[in-house]
């Protein structure tokens, strides 16, 4: 159902600035309602305002997050942002000094809001980027980026309101958790006595919401559940977003169709996705020749060097096709690109000197047609 598709991939629908599909999908709420509470245990909120899915994830990944943010301090200023908008109504306008008073006032941790300090100025912008957006706030007047150039830069902007559902209801005191898992099983306080519904969630979440599901061993309550009720599943995933359930022994995926629209899949439009297709062929290979030895959970080790003479391998086969900022791009950087966007998508990680492949990568590879070649040198005669 497409109205399933669009709650999982967005953020929230604004009937302010999406009339249309706000009534398209708060019409077909009713026969979305038992697949999200049911299955995922997802609250589906639908008000006046706007039409938002609560979307929690199975299990907590490294590279969840806001993908435009890579610092806790980006996070830091997103927090102060959303309590400043929270003293402001629909249609308030505010200039930029207003907010970084605020925030300037405020003592989160150890660091401060120091305007005069570029890194600070570049935090407090991707937020406003950001909230923008998200339509929690629009421009009236000036320019986002002007605020880098200089801290005496003014904009003006005005809030939607938005902001204020922002924020999920926690079942419990937010103030008590002191870490991740605190979070996690504050999520199932009303459900402590029901065990296989909170399985049952659990399971759903990371299909839908994570690129694979690994098997942790024999005992893994997660993956037996999928493998014992892998059928029911299957249908469930197939009615709500026409998606496949593959089961391997060491991972479950759900693989969708290519005619789909979701806003961060693999493999997608981006040079760096071909890239890392071409490399996961060049790592299959290098699997078939005895190269590289799995474990017995499918999982490749090497160190950094091993990869990096991977992707210069990759780099040789395929760069006749690649745009000229990859063809040109540093192997240090090209490296880092490569692992950044692979670790978004469950294919490795990395602790230290160490760096483990994981089995997607078998999964999905790419390769140029036999004649490729010889049509790239045509093109560039």
């Amino acid at each position: 159902m497409r109205e399933i598709e669009i709650l999982l991939d967005r953020f929230w629908i604004s009937r302010g600035h999406e009339k249309d599909l706000y009534y398209q999908i708060k019409d077909k709420a009713s026969e979305m309602k038992d697949f999200f509470e049911t299955k995922l245990g997802y609250k589906l909120i639908i008000n006046p305002t706007l039409i938002k899915l609560e979307k929690l994830p199975g299990k907590a990944e490294s590279w969840m997050g806001i993908k435009q943010f890579d610092r806790v301090r980006d996070y830091v200023f997103l927090c102060l942002v959303l309590v400043f908008l929270e003293d402001r109504e629909k249609n308030e306008q505010f200039v930029l000094s207003q907010l970084t008073e605020f925030i300037q006032s405020q003592q989160i941790g150890e660091e401060a809001a120091d305007w005069t300090l570029y890194s600070h100025r570049k935090s407090i912008v991707k937020v406003l980027r950001f909230a923008e957006a998200l339509k929690m706030i629009f421009v009236n007047d000036g320019d986002n980026n002007s605020f880098m150039d200089g801290m005496n830069n003014e904009v003006l902007y005005e809030s939607t309101g938005l902001s204020k559902y922002f924020v999920r209801n926690f079942m419990g005191n937010l103030l008590h958790y002191r870490n991740i898992e605190d979070i996690e099983n504050g999520e199932w306080l009303d459900l402590q006595h029901d065990r296989g519904v909170i399985r049952k969630n659990r399971v759903y979440r990371r299909l839908l919401m994570s690129p694979a599901v690994y098997s942790e061993g024999g005992e893994d309550q997660d993956y037996l559940y999928i493998k014992n009720f892998r059928n029911i599943i299957a249908k469930d995933i197939e009615r709500a977003i026409d998606g496949r359930l593959h089961l391997h022994k060491n991972g479950a995926f759900v693989i969708i169709n290519a005619d789909k629209s979701f806003e961060s899949v693999f493999p997608d439009t981006k040079a760096i996705s071909d890239i890392v297709l071409q490399l996961n062929g060049v790592i299959v290979s290098a699997v078939k020749s005895g190269q590289l030895k799995r474990l017995a959970d499918d999982v490749i080790v090497l160190s950094k060097a091993g990869l990096q003479s991977l992707i210069e391998q990759c780099r040789e086969d395929f760069v006749a096709g690649w745009s000229k900022e990859y063809r040109e791009m540093q192997l240090d950087k090209l490296f880092d690109e490569i692992v950044s966007y692979m670790q978004g998508f469950s294919m490795l990680t990395m602790k230290g000197l160490e760096i483990r492949i994981l089995p997607i990568v078998g999964k999905i590879i790419g390769t140029y047609p036999t004649d490729f070649e010889s049509e790239a040198v045509k093109e560039n005669e």
